[in-house]
């Protein structure tokens, strides 16, 4: 990757600013970081043990990153995808691969805080080798009108003894539409966590479709989905938990809270197919509960103030 032109590091640091507390991206020498705004890669740094190539595309990039075998990246891997106009289509397609006993933990920024019409697509394919760890948290920042419209996709695999960790937030402004598709094969003693936090509002329309084969012997996996929909949104979820092996573990977690006209649908699934397997499911839909809520304005905070506060208890 070729070094920055002025123009390309005006545009970086308008990017960056628009995450306002987020945007605090460390610059020294051993803190890799990728920004691309459009299809334009717009800032970027690399450590020893990360590789990465990038193309642009019409309409996004397509990006190949490679942990070397046993590289232990000690700070996390900063990335941020976003577009400032009003109107658009970003399409991120990413190749990952964590060698063996390789280590990162990446922290991805995706803004639009202009939008009336954007698309963001991401296709992503990432293998974890044997005793790798590969987290990756999304934080989504939108503006207070929507127009975004998110479809990020995801295939994983995770070799013997790899951990994979997903989580994907989206507190802040309207959600627009969400269509989260991510399926994830563990190898025997391979971890997986994903965990996703949403705030749906207005005409928000969120999708969730979380599926995890628990393939391995040992493998365990925890799927997490919490929600909390206000005002006429929508919201589906569905999470998956297979277990074929034995002494195969793993826990489906889904929580809604809806307000006003919201509707939220929770459907855990999990399919146990050796005798030695155990997969457990938890799903709750409901209003804000309302004990707590009288607890916390006897202390003075009004019914809104002490709404929120619940909801963030819920999402943390």
């Amino acid at each position: 990757m070729s070094a920055p032109t002025r123009e390309q590091i005006a545009t970086a640091r308008e990017l960056l600013a628009s995450l306002g507390e987020f945007g605090g991206h460390v610059k020294d020498d051993d803190v890799a970081h990728l920004e691309v705004h459009g299809n334009e890669v717009v800032g970027a740094h690399l450590v020893p043990g990360l590789r990465m190539d990038v193309e642009e595309l019409d309409d996004g990039i397509e990006a190949w990153v490679r942990l070397e075998r046993g590289a232990r990246i000690a700070k996390p891997v900063h990335m941020c995808f976003g577009m400032l106009p009003e109107k658009g289509l970003q399409h991120i397609v990413m190749h990952v691969e964590a060698e063996e006993g390789s280590f990162a933990s990446v922290q991805a920024h995706c803004t639009f805080p202009n939008a009336t019409e954007i698309t963001h697509k991401m296709d992503a394919d990432i293998v974890i080798g044997p005793g790798a760890t590969y987290e990756y948290f999304e934080r989504h920042l939108h503006g207070a009108d929507g127009g975004v419209i998110v479809v990020p996709k995801t295939r994983v695999r995770v070799h013997e003894g790899g951990r994979f960790k997903t989580e994907f937030e989206l507190i802040k402004g309207m959600a627009g539409e969400i269509d989260f598709d991510y399926e994830v094969d563990c190898d025997a003693h391979s971890t997986l966590d994903m965990i996703a936090r949403i705030i749906g509002r207005g005409r928000d329309r969120i999708r969730i479709n979380e599926t995890g084969h628990l393939n391995g012997e040992g493998a365990t996996a925890v799927l997490q989905s919490h929600l909390a929909l206000r005002d006429d949104a929508v919201a589906e979820i569905y999470n998956t938990l297979t277990a074929s092996a034995p002494h195969a573990r793993g826990h489906v977690d889904c929580k809604e809270v809806v307000q006003d006209n919201a509707v939220a649908k929770a459907v855990p699934v999990v399919e146990v197919s050796h005798p030695l397997a155990h997969v457990t499911h938890e799903a709750a839909i409901g209003s804000v509960d309302s004990k707590q809520l009288q607890t916390l304005m006897s202390r003075g905070l009004d019914e809104d103030a002490a709404t929120d506060l619940i909801i963030e208890g819920l999402l943390g």
